[in-house]
């Protein structure tokens, strides 16, 4: 009888260690596949913004913890070189209030402060009404290109249905107004010096 326990409870054993084994080995791929994933779609949103660039914008990436969107966050802050000076930087970060939660965006911006353009990496809005913001599924992504912080005025950074100058989604309201709201916010935090310092908040600016 004890026989048979300990039998039984070896193969447990076994059985559990090696189930162990396989779960962890699985995340492991699949861990190594979504960043890879991942990068290959910045790279591609990288592109959409710009490419005339000389250097190796990934390599010369670097971060930058603050307050932006109303939570703190790590920032990350891809400068474009030319002749080795900077002449845009294209900032990818957080907005965590999309109708469905965080919504991981590209802001392009040259250094006299005008819009390269924005571009969604990630997000989770609605099929067929919020996913609207993703370049593939319509060009409305696109209006962001030449605007500034004050062009337009800080009143019409709205969609048209607030009184603003932008179209919004048939169906779908909040989507738009996070996409606005997030791109009017850098370009806030671009043009004011950071809480702690005179210096501007990305170095370049």
């Amino acid at each position: 009888m004890l026989r048979a326990i300990l039998k039984s409870g070896a193969l447990l054993f076994v059985f559990t260690v090696v189930s162990i084994s396989f779960v962890s080995l699985t995340q492991i791929n699949t861990k190594d596949a979504i960043t890879y994933n991942e990068k290959q779609l910045l790279i591609q949103r990288l592109g959409e913004l710009i490419s005339d660039y000389s250097n190796d914008i990934l390599a010369d990436k670097y971060t930058k913890t603050l307050v932006l969107h109303g939570i703190t966050q790590t920032i990350s802050i891809y400068p474009a070189k030319k002749n080795h000076q900077v002449f845009a930087y294209l900032i990818e970060h957080v907005y965590p209030n999309g109708y469905n939660g965080d919504i991981r965006l590209l802001t392009g911006v040259c250094v006299d402060k005008k819009l390269l353009g924005v571009r969604v990496i990630t997000h989770k809005e609605t099929p067929g009404l919020g996913d609207k913001i993703e370049l593939k599924k319509s060009n409305w992504i696109e209006q962001f290109l030449g605007l500034s912080f004050l062009n337009p005025a800080p009143k019409n950074w709205k969609v048209k249905r607030d009184g603003g100058i932008f179209d919004g989604f048939t169906g779908a309201t909040i989507t738009p107004r996070a996409i606005i709201t997030a791109t009017y916010q850098v370009l806030e935090l671009l043009n004011k010096p950071c809480s702690f310092s005179k210096k501007p908040c990305i170095k370049g600016f």
